[in-house]
């Protein structure tokens, strides 16, 4: 698992000093706007998927959500490696299905 959290830090560095250089944090944004355009790029996966195309369209657009995620995290120093790992044992501990139907 260590070389997985090393991966996760290295793109949210990555990717938070990409939008820095061209210019997406010259002036402070809005969280709404931000969760916003991270949700937009989801719903562009969902339009990929209605339209039949290839695998490698839908993960374009997951990408570009986790590029949006991950850019966030380093400017608000959110520590999602933490999050993501403390969450993925929670759900190992939890029983089939949670008690949900989807």
């Amino acid at each position: 698992m260590q070389n997985n959290r090393r991966q996760i830090n290295h793109f949210i560095k990555e990717c938070h000093a990409i939008a820095k250089e061209k210019g997406w944090w010259d002036n402070e944004r809005n969280d709404a706007e931000i969760i916003a355009l991270m949700h937009s790029e989801l719903s562009e996966a969902l339009e990929v998927m209605r339209n039949h195309a290839n695998k490698d369209g839908i993960a374009e657009e997951l990408a570009d959500c986790c590029i949006r995620i991950f850019d966030y995290c380093g400017a608000r120093e959110i520590d999602l490696e933490k999050a993501l790992l403390k969450k993925i044992e929670f759900n190992k501990s939890r029983p089939y299905r949670h008690g949900k139907k989807f």
